[in-house]
């Protein structure tokens, strides 16, 4: 469910970009008014008041904002504009680097979306970057890290709610045996399963696997791997059995202790919106006893703290 809010009648695209042109024009800009305008504006809206903009004032409203906007505000807005799938594609090629590299954060974004998704994901980089995900992947990941995102974007997965019991069975009884049955572990065998496996599946090979061996399947992926092959088993099995619960926690861990981790809480707000933001900030409430927008307010400050604010909901 999405925390976006919408005016009650459709908005005109036309006329919200020549407010926003107002709001840019004269001394300083009117941050404000520009996040009323586009934190209420859904994905489509928000297209066709970039069209809008361009055909009006002959310039890209992304490059507007850039130079209009600054800080962590600029990044958060530049990332809202576009599409779900450009703007995982964006977030990706970042992270994916030389100068700006980021496992944690490609591990999350590919391991956390649908096999849908990623599809559309895949197409838009190609588009948009003039490169294969699967080249960016390759040539800054390694071993079995590497060998897990490429499978996990190459594989067609299920999408639905049914699952085989027996293959369930069948499953927990292989990573039983991959793992704390042997000596050393085979990578291989949680390779197999967790890329080839819907969520669904996943989560009930969880379940089994509790049931059949007394212990958690996420307990043994973290005793049996590390590093940011690690990241993306937890990542698969964690959105397998409740995204909204891992994003709770992602979000979290981005404002706790000294200082914020701003590069993450701006790519899970502006990711989570229009997706199922209400469910993560239910979640966020049952774990941590505090609304995540106090937690929001806490972390951040100025027009960047009103347009998460914005997009987050107060309730």
């Amino acid at each position: 469910m999405a925390s976006l809010t919408l005016p009650p009648a459709p908005p005109n695209p036309r006329q919200d970009a020549i407010d926003l042109q107002k709001a840019f024009k004269g001394f300083g800009c009117d941050s404000t008014t520009v996040s009323n305008i586009l934190a209420h504006r859904d994905s489509m809206q928000r297209g066709y008041i970039q069209q809008e903009y361009k055909t009006m004032y002959s310039e890209e409203l992304s490059r507007r904002i850039s130079s209009e906007l600054s800080g962590n505000h600029k990044k958060a807005m530049s990332l809202w504009i576009l599409d779900p799938a450009g703007r995982d594609a964006t977030v990706l090629k970042e992270a994916l680097s030389a100068e700006s590299l980021d496992l944690k954060a490609a591990t999350d974004i590919i391991c956390s979306r649908t096999p849908s998704q990623l599809q559309i994901m895949k197409q838009t980089y190609y588009a948009k970057f003039g490169t294969y995900l699967e080249h960016d992947i390759s040539q800054q990941t390694s071993g079995d890290h590497q060998k897990i995102l490429l499978a996990y974007v190459g594989i067609p997965r299920y999408e639905g709610p049914e699952v085989d019991p027996t293959i369930v069975t069948h499953d927990a009884k292989d990573l039983y045996k991959a793992g704390e049955k042997k000596l050393g572990t085979d990578e291989k065998t949680f390779i197999r399963i967790f890329t080839e496996r819907s969520w669904a599946h996943m989560a009930a090979v969880a379940s089994a696997y509790q049931h059949m061996y007394d212990r958690s399947l996420q307990k043994v992926v973290k005793s049996e791997t590390s590093g940011n092959f690690e990241v993306a088993l937890i990542t698969i099995l964690r959105c397998a059995e409740n995204p909204a619960k891992y994003f709770a926690k992602v979000l979290r861990k981005s404002m706790k202790g000294l200082g914020t981790d701003d590069k993450t809480l701006v790519r899970v707000v502006v990711t989570r919106t229009e997706i199922d933001m209400q469910y993560i900030k239910a979640e966020y409430y049952k774990k941590y006893k505090k609304p995540l927008a106090d937690a929001i307010h806490s972390e951040t400050s100025g027009g960047y703290r009103t347009f998460l604010l914005s997009l987050v909901g107060s309730h």
